[in-house]
């Protein structure tokens, strides 16, 4: 039976952190701040596949109150989130994701993205759709305080 979970995440830019999305450290003067290395994508595909598995959410796994996740890879989250996939037998269907950002232009990093997600989880990059778009210089995200990014999971669980 095919179950959905959608994931949602946000940071805030700040001065003096690699910019990291997707996995791919991207070029630009700032960062986004976390506990980790703050990949917004990351974690909201994490979340998803954790909603469709009937999870908690990345929080629960990973607390931003743990030091061992301090400045950690987010590629760790994902494995942990493949793990309790194959835990249940389940079977990742697709992953659709939409990155919300004014700057910098996100689209010339999406390949290396889809890869290195679809590398982290286990599944064909072909099964990854990642999207990208700006917030028309509305809101924090249009005054480039932040990155948000949200996704949708499809996971086939087996009754």
């Amino acid at each position: 039976m095919v179950h959905v979970g959608i994931g949602y995440d946000v940071h805030q830019l700040v001065a003096g952190r690699k910019l990291v999305l997707g996995g791919v450290e991207i070029p630009h003067p700032k960062g986004l701040d976390g506990h980790s290395d703050a990949d917004a994508l990351m974690h909201a595909i994490c979340d998803a596949v954790l909603g469709a598995l009937g999870e908690e959410d990345i929080g629960h796994f990973f607390p931003n109150t743990d030091p061992r996740w301090k400045g950690v890879p987010s590629k760790m989250f994902f494995e942990e989130a493949a793990k309790q996939v194959a835990k249940r037998g389940a079977k990742i269907i697709n992953i659709d994701a939409t990155v919300i950002a004014q700057a910098p232009k996100i689209y010339p990093h999406i390949a290396e993205m889809k890869n290195r997600i679809a590398a982290a989880l286990g599944i064909l990059p072909a099964k990854v759709g990642v999207k990208a778009t700006t917030n028309e210089t509305m809101g924090f995200i249009g005054r480039e305080e932040g990155i948000a990014a949200m996704a949708v999971a499809s996971v086939n669980l087996p009754e």
